[in-house]
């Protein structure tokens, strides 16, 4: 494999550094031309993450205006993707990211997805169905386990519905453990059939209302969660296990 040379890596490496995360570590143990896809692939994803998440536009008043500054800006980082597959962005995440998708023939629709999938956040804060909510999960987590198996590299298709159920789960996951804390935001990740399917409501939730229809409802979630770990760990053949 030859060396993977990419301008301004030192941006990527610096994002991931300062929080040291789980993700710093193990990126370190990566070869190096994969450590440094990832930290540019990183600091893409925490890039597109704080423009959802962090409300930098103080002087915006208005939460509507901020949710459309919000959408405004990922219209450009959107043209900006685009422009790194031409080769042509000069932005500081997106240079390095150029090389990246180049050497490894990562798919530009990967990311067009995962910036599609957190736009969902702004304009929506209730699933009414599991298949409204895997869309999401797909868009905001399997496309970044197909993005890293283009790095790490795999020989058989199935690594891809591997890399799909497991952002599947781990999306899941990051649901139950967050309920509460998003709750408090207004945010109902769970869908609503399947609250109803259990007697309970979101004004149960909103409430902090934790009782039996709740247990058992989240008994449920668990076992969904489970299922696709489950169907991830079915689809990862033996010989492809050391390299994910």
């Amino acid at each position: 494999m030859s060396n993977l040379i990419i301008p301004d890596l030192e941006q990527g490496a610096l994002l991931v550094q300062p929080s040291k995360t789980s993700f710093y570590y193990s990126f370190s143990l990566l070869p190096r031309d994969e450590r440094q896809a990832m930290h540019s692939v990183y600091a893409f994803c925490r890039y597109a993450d704080d423009i959802i998440d962090e409300d930098e536009e103080v002087d915006i008043p208005l939460p509507e205006l901020r949710v459309a500054r919000k959408h405004e800006r990922l219209n450009r980082l959107r043209n900006e993707v685009e422009r790194c597959y031409r080769g042509e962005s000069r932005h500081p995440i997106l240079m390095p990211l150029s090389a990246v998708v180049k050497r490894f023939q990562i798919p530009k629709q990967y990311f067009l997805t995962l910036l599609d999938g957190m736009e969902m956040d702004l304009v929506r804060s209730r699933y009414k169905t599991f298949d409204d909510l895997r869309e999401y999960c797909y868009s905001v987590a399997s496309v970044v386990g197909l993005i890293c198996i283009e790095i790490f590299g795999y020989k058989y298709e199935e690594t891809k519905e591997y890399a799909v159920n497991l952002g599947i789960a781990l999306q899941l996951t990051n649901i139950l453990r967050d309920v509460r804390s998003d709750a408090a935001r207004g945010r109902i990740y769970l869908p609503l059939e399947d609250l109803a399917m259990f007697g309970y409501t979101e004004a149960d939730l909103l409430a902090n209302r934790y009782d039996l229809a709740f247990i058992e409802l989240m008994r449920y979630e668990t076992r969904r969660a489970r299922e696709f770990y489950g169907k991830a760990r079915a689809a990862l053949r033996p010989d492809e296990r050391k390299t994910m």
